[in-house]
Parts: C-alpha cells; structure tokens; sequence
C-alpha cells in the first residue's frame, strides 16, 4: 500500500508541473482568443455578460481567427517562421550529425572534453552570444575587416536571413548534437564491423546500419532544434532587422505594441496546433508501426 502511494506522489509531481506551467496557461491564453480586444484594462472583454434580467449572454467571438485568415500577413509570418526554422533544423543536422558521430567514435577519455566544449555555450547568457554574433556580423566588424584585410569586398551580412540562420544553428546547435551523441554511443560497434567483413564500404555502413539505428536521436534533435526556432523572437529581432517577420515578432508586437491580446493569442494558438498536431500525428504513426 505505501509502495503504492509513494508511486503514485512521484507519478503526480511532474503532472502537476505540467498543469501548473502548460495546461492552465494555454487554457488563459484559449480563453483570451474568444474574446474581443477592448481598451480597458485587461485589454480584453468577457466571454459572457449577465444582462438586467439576469439571462446569460456570449459574447465569446471568433474574431480574431477570422481575422488571421483574411490578413495574409499573417499567413506569410507563418510560413516564413517554419521554412526558416526547417532549413535551421537542416542545417543543423548536417553540422551535428558528424559532431556526434565524431564524439560517439572518439576514445573514452577525449569524450567528456569534447561533450564540454559543446555544453560550454551554455555558460554564458544566450542574450550576451546573440550581442556577440551582431557585433561580429556588423559592416565594420571583425568578419568584414577579415574580408578586406583578404582583399575581399565587404559583406551586408548583418539584418539578412543569412544571419538569422547562422543565430540559430549557432545557438541550438548543441540541443542537435547531444540526442544524437546519445543515440550513436549506444550503438554496437560489432555491427559496423559485421557490415564491413561482408563486403560493405565505409558509407554503404553508414546508409545501411548507422543512420537508421540512429534516427531516434535525429528526430529527437530535430524536434528540439525545430520547436524553438519557430517561435524564436530574440535571434530575428537583433539579426534579422525590421523586415525579418517571423511569428514570434508578430506575437510581441500584438501583445505589447498593439495591445491586441485576442489576436496575439489567437496567433499564438494556432502556432501551437501547427506544432503539437503533426508531433502527435508522428508519434501515432510511430506507435503502429512498432506494434
């Protein structure tokens, strides 16, 4: 009986965690969706009124959705947000899948250095490396005084997309490398080896045995990598420049430029269902497929 209670007390601590810090704010923000904005404070109206006869009247509206359809600058804040944090994600697998690998291959005593230096970012604020990377991608900053010291023509790479792909791959780049190190450590070496007395070459190896035992950790990198980037607002905002709409701009600037808290979160809504349904779709899919 204690056994079981304690189970159970161990069980509930990270439900409620997750009801205190998802649930009960994603049903606040649903909430605020199905109202109408209005200038008081709260910014936002009721979702039902109690008239003088004592009737209950809705007043919850889908105002805001309808108009995050009809204004396609929303549409292209969208698709804009997931391409770049797909080509992102991309990007990032491509650097962090041999990283990974690299580390995974290396001699045991060499791994806890190289898994530090990937951690190592993370020792100082996220906010002061995106500085970094502003001053360092600048007209007169230290890349371009490279580029003319070289005899090159100096680059406008500051308030490009290029920058803001290079501020994202920098800044998640380890969340990609860390599942994947931990898929391919676990990987028995024997199977390589196997492949290879049978006649397979070295990338015929890695096609056939390495990457597909290793794609849990590539999803699972993706997704941390791909989630984030969707919504990121710091990377666009300092790197990206006044034209660089991703949602998460759009998402500040309805909050507290516009004060427009119904369609900020009627945005931030359909963000979340762009994200979670397919995740859920996929892990579904997954779910068959292994039964």
């Amino acid at each position: 009986m204690k056994r079981g209670v304690g189970r159970a007390a161990v069980i509930a601590v990270p439900y409620l965690w997750l009801a205190l810090f998802f649930f009960i704010p994603f049903f606040l923000v649903l909430k605020i969706s199905f109202s109408e904005a209005m200038l008081a404070q709260p910014p936002y109206g009721p979702l039902y009124e109690i008239t003088e006869s004592n009737d209950v009247e809705v007043t919850a509206t889908l105002s805001s959705y309808a108009f995050l359809i009809e204004d396609p600058f929303y549409a292209e804040a969208y698709v804009r947000s997931l391409r770049m944090a797909l080509i992102a994600t991309l990007i990032a697998l491509l650097i962090g899948y041999p990283m990974a690998l690299g580390i995974a291959r290396s001699r045991p005593p060499w791994r806890n250095v190289l898994l530090m230096l990937v951690i190592l970012p993370f020792w100082t604020s996220f906010l002061i490396r995106i500085y970094a990377w502003k001053v360092l991608l600048q007209g007169n900053g230290a890349i371009n005084a490279l580029l003319v010291y070289l005899g090159f023509e100096p680059l406008q790479i500051l308030y490009t997309d290029g920058a803001i792909y290079l501020g994202i791959v920098y800044s998640y780049l380890p969340f990609m490398i860390l599942p994947l190190y931990a898929a391919l450590e676990r990987l028995d070496p024997a199977l390589d080896e196997a492949a290879a007395d049978l006649g397979a070459s070295p990338l015929w190896v890695f096609i056939k045995v390495t990457l597909p035992l290793s794609l849990p950790g590539v999803i699972a990198g993706s997704l941390l990598v791909f989630i984030p980037a969707v919504g990121e607002f710091v990377i666009p905002e300092l790197l990206g420049g006044p034209d660089a709409s991703m949602i998460g701009r759009v998402l500040w600037n309805e909050f507290f430029a516009n004060r427009d808290w119904p369609v900020a979160s009627a945005v931030a809504i359909v963000m979340l269902l762009l994200l979670v349904v397919p995740i859920m779709l996929f892990q579904r899919y997954q779910e068959r497929g292994q039964t």
